[in-house]
């Protein structure tokens, strides 16, 4: 696993397989083609402590709207990886 803080936890799908991964570096270690990015109204992030699905206006509040869970704030770095601008 490439980011283990106790915040890392969610998953993200891949817009092309359609498979939910830790990261877009997990994602591209197995597979064999890139992570796509997501379109932003799609529910493409899943809580990995309550399992709410989510699209990018709710994982953006950097907290799960389900458990509250807080989400890693420097994943705001990647948001370029994982949805379509």
């Amino acid at each position: 696993m490439h980011y283990r803080t106790e915040n890392d936890v969610v998953a993200l799908a891949c817009a092309q397989c359609h498979r939910y991964f830790a990261c877009y570096l997990c994602h591209d270690a197995i597979m064999t083609h890139k992570f796509a990015p997501a379109d932003p109204t799609a529910k493409s992030v899943i809580c990995g402590v309550c399992h709410q699905t989510m699209d990018y206006q709710d994982y953006s509040q950097n907290e799960c709207p389900n458990c509250h869970h807080a989400f890693n704030p420097k994943c705001v770095r990647h948001q370029d990886i994982y949805f379509e601008s």
